[in-house]
C-alpha cells in the first residue's frame, strides 16, 4: 500500500488522539474530524503530485478524484461540527453517551493506545479507496498519472453524495423534531423511511467511497484495506441501530404508537422486512 497509505494513518492517528483527553472522542470527534483531515491530505498531495509510490511521482488530481476528497472533508467537517454541537447543547445526549461509552477514566493507558492506533487505522482502510485512485499507475490517464474518472469513480462519487445529504437531512430532521417534541421518538420525513436514516447515510457513503476504489485498487493488499474499511464501519452502524433499537424500546415501549412504527418501518435498509436487530448481540456500535 505504500507511503501514501502511512500518510493518510499518521493523519489519522495525529487527529484522533484527542481522544486520550475523551475516550469518546476516538469514535466522535476524532472519526470526523481525521476524515476531513485525511481529504485534505489527500488534495495536497494529488495537487502537489506527491510521489506516493515505489514508481516515482504519480500523483494527479481528475474533477472525480479532487471531488471525492472535497466530499471527505465535507463529510468529516459536517459530521464533527455536529457531534461537537450536540455534545455542548445536547444534556440528554450527553447522558446517555455517559452510560452507553466509557468515559475513559477507568480504561488502562495500554487499552486506550490499542484504541487509538485501531480507530487511525480503520479510517485509514476506510478512505483508502480515493487514495488508490488518486496514486495507482495501472489504468491511468496519462496526462496527470492518476486513476481515470471510469464508472466506478463517478457511480462511487454519487452513491456518497446521496449519502452524505441523507445523513444531513436525517440529523437536520431529528435535532428539529426533537426541539418541539423532546419526549417523543421521531417517525417524520426520513425517518418514516427506515427507524435510522443517519446510519443509513453513513453506510452509502462509505459504500459509495468503496465503489470508487474498485477500478483503481491493486493486489490484495489494497483489496483488503478497502473491504475491511467498509466491512468494519457497516458492522459499527447496525451496532448502533441495535444500541439505538434498545434504548427507545426502554423509553418509548410502552407507547402504542411507537410500537406500530416500529413493527412497520425497517430498522435500516429500506423495503426489507427486517425490523429489528436486538437480539443479534454480535452487533456493536
Amino acid at each position: 500500500m505504500g507511503f501514501g497509505f502511512l500518510v493518510t494513518f499518521a493523519v489519522a492517528a495525529a487527529v484522533s488522539a484527542i481522544g486520550f483527553r475523551k475516550f469518546v472522542w476516538f469514535i466522535s470527534l476524532g472519526y470526523g474530524f481525521s476524515v476531513a483531515a485525511i481529504g485534505a491530505a489527500l488534495l495536497v498531495m494529488g495537487a502537489a503530485g506527491a510521489s506516493v509510490t515505489a514508481g516515482g511521482p504519480t500523483g494527479g488530481l481528475t474533477p472525480v478524484t479532487a471531488a471525492l476528497c472535497v466530499l471527505l472533508v465535507v463529510y468529516g467537517c459536517r459530521l464533527g461540527g455536529f457531534l461537537l454541537a450536540r455534545e455542548r447543547r445536547s444534556a440528554s445526549y450527553r447522558d446517555a453517551m455517559r452510560r452507553e461509552i466509557k468515559d475513559g477514566s477507568g480504561v488502562p493507558v495500554p487499552a486506550k493506545i490499542a484504541t487509538w492506533l485501531s480507530c487511525a487505522l480503520l479510517y485509514a482502510c476506510e478512505t483508502s479507496p480515493v487514495l488508490f485512485r488518486l496514486t495507482n499507475a495501472n489504468g491511468f490517464d496519462g496526462a496527470t498519472g492518476s486513476a481515470s474518472d471510469d464508472w466506478a469513480a463517478w457511480t462511487g462519487l454519487a452513491v456518497m453524495i446521496v449519502g452524505i445529504a441523507l445523513e444531513s437531512v436525517a440529523d437536520h430532521t431529528k435535532s428539529a423534531f426533537k426541539k418541539d417534541h423532546p419526549r417523543r421518538f421521531c417517525d417524520v420525513g426520513v425517518y418514516r423511511l427506515v427507524r435510522c436514516p443517519n446510519y443509513l447515510g453513513e453506510v452509502l457513503t462509505w459504500t459509495g467511497v468503496f465503489v470508487s476504489g474498485w477500478t483503481a485498487a491493486r493486489g490484495f493488499w489494497q483489496w483488503v484495506a478497502m473491504a475491511v474499511g467498509w466491512l468494519v464501519i457497516t458492522w459499527i452502524m447496525f451496532g448502533g441501530a441495535r444500541r439505538l433499537e434498545i434504548r427507545q424500546t426502554r423509553n418509548y415501549g410502552d407507547d402504542p404508537d411507537y410500537r406500530n412504527y416500529a413493527a412497520h418501518t425497517p430498522i435500516l435498509i429500506p423495503f426489507a422486512p427486517l425490523y429489528s436487530v436486538a437480539k443479534l448481540k454480535w452487533l456493536v456500535g
